[in-house]
């Protein structure tokens, strides 16, 4: 029986400032709906930050970034609402934030296994 569930995927502080890190990954045998991402600026400062979405591996570059140096007003939170399908448990979703602990990224969407 397929079971579907939604849920929040993910949430990251970028913690090093113009490193990608990973927000979410699938689980083996789980197709993943990645429906909204939340990208909040918990600074007194401007920011810019990147999305990637290598679907098979962890390779966070211009070929993979779906975007990349996105200015973010001190104090925002920018909603981007989307459809991105994972299946594979080497894919990653990977945020950036260009400085340290000034961004936070919340994934939202769904599970089908």
């Amino acid at each position: 029986m397929t079971s579907i569930q939604e849920k929040q995927l993910g949430q990251v502080r970028a913690t090093t400032g113009g490193t990608a890190e990973s927000l979410y990954s699938p689980g083996s045998g789980v197709t993943a709906i990645i429906k909204t991402i939340v990208v909040c600026n918990q600074t007194g400062s401007a920011d810019t930050f990147c999305v990637f979405l290598d679907d098979d591996g962890s390779t966070y570059t211009e070929e993979t970034a779906l975007f990349k140096d996105v200015a973010i007003g001190a104090n925002e939170t920018i909603q981007i609402n989307c459809w991105y399908a994972m299946n594979n448990a080497a894919g990653n979703l990977a945020v950036e934030g260009a400085t340290t602990d000034a961004v936070t990224f919340t994934a939202f969407g769904l599970e089908v296994s």
